[in-house]
């Protein structure tokens, strides 16, 4: 790992921008990166599995794919030894698996326990995050797995509705194996070729991971101010 990456996260990045991730480490990539070194990149792999399907929402989803092709480009991370060509291909192959493993495994809990775990009130999986959607997934159907997957929240859920609802398997893996490879290549590869065209933004990815979060709270909150809307019409 770069000994400049190390000392930029150190003095700057991470201590600086706590506050706006909640103080929680793990939603730092750069704090991963420095934390685990070489292990990052199946710490991110299996960080991806569980946001996409396994009941844990509060995750890195689209800045941490963001930061992994960022990573490349600037080569703090290096996975195959043979180039920045070949590792950003490996990651993008491995992450569309990961992302599709975890759609297969919330699937599968969701068929399997049925419409009981829709009624389910917890700290961390909430009723609220299931009835959103549940109405996410009645309004688009299939291609909600493609359009959820840009949708932080949404993205966890909508394939243990997918599931509760018995919709076919072919059906469920064709449409989530879409919506995987557009998620993956979009964000990582908007890292990678931003990082090789702007090599500065290795020194800023503090300031460009708050954005990517910032960005992609973007349809939540149109999807919030919609509800509110109709709720006030309702009333």
């Amino acid at each position: 790992m770069s000994q400049r990456v190390v000392q930029h996260s150190r003095l700057c990045g991470v201590n600086f921008w706590h506050p706006l991730l909640f103080g929680l480490d793990w939603m730092d990539p750069q704090w991963l990166l420095d934390h685990y070194g070489t292990a990052f990149f199946w710490v991110s792999l299996a960080i991806v599995v569980v946001e996409c399907g396994l009941f844990f929402p509060i995750l890195p989803g689209e800045s941490l794919l963001f930061a992994i092709g960022l990573f490349v480009a600037s080569g703090a991370l290096e996975i195959t030894g043979r180039g920045e060509v070949v590792d950003i291909v490996v990651v993008l192959l491995s992450f569309i698996t990961a992302a599709l493993l975890g759609n297969v495994m919330g699937y599968e809990i969701g068929r399997k326990l049925g419409p009981p775990i829709l009624r389910h009130e917890g700290r961390i999986i909430k009723k609220e995050y299931f009835v959103k959607s549940h109405e996410f997934f009645e309004k688009h159907g299939a291609p909600a797995l493609i359009i959820g997957r840009f949708v932080p929240i949404v993205r966890t859920f909508v394939t243990v509705i997918a599931g509760v609802s018995e919709m076919t398997r072919t059906k469920f893996v064709t449409y989530s194996a879409v919506g995987a490879v557009l998620w993956v290549s979009s964000v990582t590869l908007a890292g990678y070729f931003l990082g090789t065209a702007f090599p500065w933004l290795g020194d800023k990815i503090d300031i460009v991971i708050i954005l990517i979060v910032a960005l992609s709270l973007v349809p939540v909150a149109i999807e919030w101010l919609r509800h509110r809307r109709e709720n006030q019409a309702n009333s």
